[in-house]
């Protein structure tokens, strides 16, 4: 079975030139990717959050739906 399961992350280039690439992929289960590149740290975190997932199963929802007055 195949699903879909979309993660929001950030990339960021840190002080030494390296590209990092952070997830949260439930609360206290989180994700990081780096390298040389924004693409390359986005592929490394995409590894990362197979075996997350693999480990810990996909979550149900990752978006929260707040009313706002």
């Amino acid at each position: 079975m195949t699903r879909a399961v979309h993660v929001p992350y950030t990339v960021e280039q840190d002080e030494d030139g390296i590209w990092c690439a952070h997830a949260q992929l439930r609360p206290g289960v989180g994700a990081n990717g780096e390298g040389d590149t924004a693409d390359a740290a986005v592929a490394d975190l995409r590894e990362a959050l197979e075996v997350l997932i693999t480990e810990f199963g996909a979550p149900d929802e990752l978006t929260v739906m707040v009313d706002v007055a």
